[in-house]
């Protein structure tokens, strides 16, 4: 279980759903910089071959030097990986296409499910949260954040077949929580893409909440222009438009979890309020 360090204290949260086109990478990168907007110290960790969190906050994935990949592979020290990203506080760890080689590299080294957990730990008490934007299946790479990470959130979107294979994720959670990590814990199911004016998507709020109860955030993520736009300018949606829906849910849920593991009193919400 996840506990404060003294004053030190650091979560890492994964963001898995091996279902793709389920807003994974959008929540990702803009949970990451509404925590860094409310001065937590954060990093983004781009575990995905796509590198679309890369891109989405700035980066051209084919000018990545050091990347996930050769931390994991190469021993690199993640500290030579990392760079600075135009929002304050926020770190990215970045990933590029050399990274769909990993797991089959992986595969014969020892201990190869604690890889990136190994990585992480080095830098880990430089930050408040690290956010880990998975890898849309269940393979190896995936397999190693998750047995990093403290807890992981689970992207569902309200549309039709929203709960589809997340029954196979699940049942992946609780076997990496048997034999690798016991102490990974579900942070919350978090709903995205919601239309206000669709039955549908309040037909699947009602079942997500009435299958998972307190397992899913109050905060859903609404379907949002400024949202969809924000990555082809390489920045957050909060960058991008401060007073946008997509950046007011996203600064809700980055509040929700902040206070879910009790690290808001209500005079830094007060403080925080504002940005």
């Amino acid at each position: 279980m996840w506990r404060f360090q003294g004053e030190q204290m650091s979560k890492i949260i994964a963001l898995a759903n091996q279902k793709g086109g389920v807003g994974k990478t959008t929540s990702s990168i803009n949970l990451a910089a509404s925590l860094a907007v409310l001065e937590y110290r954060t990093l983004l960790v781009d575990a995905d071959p796509q590198a679309n969190s890369t891109s989405g906050i700035g980066f051209d994935p084919r000018n990545i030097k050091n990347s996930i990949y050769e931390c994991i592979i190469n021993d690199v020290e993640p500290t030579d990986a990392i760079v600075k990203t135009d929002t304050p506080n926020l770190d990215l760890l970045p990933a590029h296409i050399d990274l769909v080689g990993a797991e089959i590299e992986m595969i014969n080294l020892t201990n190869r499910e604690y890889k990136m957990k190994a990585v992480l730990e080095k830098v880990k008490d430089q930050y408040d949260f690290i956010i880990i934007d998975c890898s849309p299946s269940l393979g190896l790479i995936t397999i190693n954040s998750l047995t990093a990470a403290d807890s992981v959130i689970i992207p569902v979107q309200c549309e039709y077949f929203a709960l589809e294979g997340l029954g196979k994720l699940l049942n992946t959670i609780k076997i990496v929580q048997n034999r690798l990590n016991p102490a990974l814990e579900i942070e919350g199911i978090l709903l995205t893409m919601y239309d206000v004016r669709l039955r549908l998507s309040n037909q699947v709020v009602e079942e997500v909440r009435t299958h998972f109860q307190d397992l899913v955030f109050e905060t859903i993520i609404q379907r949002n222009t400024r949202l969809s736009e924000a990555p082809s300018y390489g920045i957050s949606v909060i960058m991008h438009d401060a007073n946008s829906k997509g950046a007011i849910n996203y600064l809700n849920l980055a509040r929700e979890i902040v206070r879910k593991n009790g690290l808001l009193t209500e005079e830094q919400e007060e403080n925080k309020a504002t940005i």
